[in-house]
């Protein structure tokens, strides 16, 4: 029997999911196709994500890849997967790939996004995708500090307690915050994140806006390597996996092709 690799695009509001990984204690996104994809093809198959989104966060676009022995065209698991899945996650793209492809390890850029709301109430229509702050914000202080993590630097500040690696060094492309009406948004790109790195980042950020920290206060995290030198975790719902990137594959531009112009934002 043939066995070919498939990758796809996904996209999920991660609200109701305890995240991306199967684990016993509630449903994940990662469970849900996997069903989905026994229910198409009749195989138990192990779906591989690009990384491991925590409960409550958006994947604008995730990518996954898995191996079948299915007949069935790789361009036409998108429709068939989708029959089989609830309206809050949706296959936008599937594709053939190579053996050699891991949507994990061969991943060279992943671009997260964290959305703050402003203003005195909470709006409706982004309840789910982000953070409603109330107080003013100091927002160049804020871009500032964005600026301080650009580089390749030892991160282990930014990382959940508890957790331990052995390698905590990772490179930051672009980091930047922009806004939009009532809209505060952090885009930040690196080679790879540490666990609740992007959050914890976002978080120390907010406190510096809110003159809770100091102005250099990222700068002194990374220096020092202290957890508790940085801020605090900001919540999850108003973070988004926004963009992976491979050696000739881009999730941005195979979904502007195929949609006809570049998707609209989720929040």
């Amino acid at each position: 029997m043939a066995v070919k690799r498939v990758r796809l695009i996904i996209q999920y509001d991660g609200t109701e999911y305890v995240g991306w990984q199967t684990q016993p204690n509630g449903v994940t996104v990662q469970a849900e196709l996997e069903r989905a994809l026994l229910e198409v093809t009749g195989e138990r198959i192990a779906l591989h994500g690009s990384g491991r989104t925590d409960s409550g966060v958006h994947a604008r676009a995730q990518v996954a890849h898995f191996d079948t022995g299915a007949r069935m065209a790789a361009d036409k698991f998108a429709v068939a997967l989708n029959t089989h899945l609830p309206r809050d996650i949706r296959v936008l793209w599937s594709e053939e790939t190579d053996a050699q492809f891991h949507a994990r390890f061969s991943a060279k850029q992943k671009q997260y996004r964290y959305v703050i709301q402003l203003g005195p109430h909470a709006l409706v229509a982004t309840r789910r995708t982000a953070l409603h702050v109330h107080t003013a914000l100091d927002v160049p202080l804020m871009r500032q500090a964005a600026a301080d993590c650009v580089g390749t630097h030892d991160f282990a500040a930014f990382m959940s307690a508890g957790v331990t690696m052995e390698n905590t060094v990772r490179t930051i492309f672009s980091s930047e915050w922009t806004q939009a009406g009532p809209y505060l948004t952090y885009d930040v790109a690196g080679s790879g994140f540490l666990y609740n790195m992007v959050r914890i980042l976002a978080g120390t950020m907010l406190e510096i806006g809110k003159h809770a920290l100091p102005p250099d206060a990222v700068k002194r995290a990374i220096a020092s390597k202290r957890r508790g030198d940085a801020g605090a975790t900001a919540p999850a719902h108003g973070l988004t996996l926004y963009r992976v990137r491979y050696p000739g594959f881009d999730t941005e531009e195979r979904l502007t092709a195929a949609y006809g112009g570049a998707l609209p934002d989720m929040f």
